[in-house]
């Protein structure tokens, strides 16, 4: 992989610019701003479209701690660990457990070590509980798992003391507030304009984190088990390239804002490897919904099958023409 990228390039992708991370203070008056309208709307229609657009902006913020994890949003290390730990108070859930666990699944992707293939089972009972259970209060079952289980299983130590410090100064800051809003009458309000726009969040959130892998080879590493989504600039734009999912996997430390000019770097080995570049996160979501959880057999049928349409339709007078995509992984 790294002889068929040319390395001057990919050094330069490396590199830090402070001029991206504006989109910060941005997102963050964007948010700010959705929460006021919703605040003062006139109507009630109104006041869930705002709901709606927070947990989208939500989402973007969300980006840029997950970039934190690989410690690459900032220069400073420091830095990145004080910006997750501040991105994650509205989701109650602790940075040290999040990028813990982050950082197991970049390393056993899609292998029986990852602690986030709970798509991949014996399509029984429980697994299809969960699988869709996750599709509808992700972000429920998500606050359970970095909150309490992760933890418990996982952390030890230092790290088990930071995640339980996160977790005691969150409910701090939510008791300070709640009891400050109930003292003036407005707890219901408060409550609604902090649950809700989290409630569309986690739907955000669980169509793109099951896109991102769902459907790709088992045990064939980074860039294969890694689906890019070529989605709508929008998306692209809100939420920081992170439909760029391969090369973040391939190349962890490249910060978001250099994501499509990896993409365009690693398109021959992508078409080489026949990697899972689709073009709609509503497509792979729907697909992931009809059929269900994964299991090994079921895995490695549909990706022959893809494998077997690649070849057919594949030029022969060209020594690769294939493009990866797959709606139907």
């Amino acid at each position: 992989m790294a002889n068929s990228i040319d390395k001057a390039k990919l050094r330069a992708l490396y590199q830090h610019r402070w001029q991206p991370n504006l989109k910060i203070p941005l997102f963050y008056g964007i948010w700010i701003g959705l929460g006021i309208m919703a605040w003062h709307a006139p109507h009630w229609a109104i006041v869930w479209l705002c709901y709606l657009a927070m947990g989208y902006m939500q989402m973007g913020i969300v980006t840029f701690m997950h970039d934190c994890t690989h410690s690459v949003l900032f220069k400073a290390k420091w830095k990145n660990w004080v910006f997750g730990a501040f991105a994650m108070i509205p989701l109650l859930i602790s940075f040290t457990a999040f990028k813990e666990d982050h950082l197991l699944h970049h390393r056993f992707n899609r292998s029986n070590k990852d602690p986030d293939a709970f798509t991949m089972g014996k399509r029984g009972v429980g697994d299809y509980i969960l699988f869709y259970a996750y599709a509808l209060i992700g972000v429920v079952l998500t606050a359970i798992q970095f909150i309490i289980i992760f933890p418990l299983q996982k952390l030890r130590g230092t790290k088990a003391l930071i995640h339980w410090s996160e977790i005691a100064l969150h409910a701090v800051i939510t008791v300070i507030i709640f009891e400050w809003a109930n003292s003036q009458g407005i707890a219901s309000e408060v409550f609604a304009l902090w649950f809700w726009p989290l409630i569309f969040f986690g739907f955000f959130n669980s169509v793109r984190f099951v896109a991102e892998h769902y459907g790709t080879p088992w045990n064939a590493g980074q860039l294969a088990g890694t689906r890019t989504i070529i989605s709508n600039p929008m998306h692209s734009w809100f939420w920081n390239n992170i439909n760029y999912h391969i090369g973040h996997h391939v190349y962890p430390a490249v910060p978001w804002y250099n994501l499509q000019q990896l993409h365009v770097l690693m398109l021959p080995e992508i078409n080489r490897q026949n990697a899972i570049v689709d073009k709609s996160y509503c497509a792979v979501f729907f697909d992931a919904m009809i059929n269900g959880p994964e299991s090994l057999k079921r895995n490695i049928a549909r990706n022959e099958e893809r494998n077997a349409k690649s070849v057919k339709i594949e030029d022969p007078d060209s020594p690769s023409t294939s493009n990866g995509t797959s709606l139907n992984n």
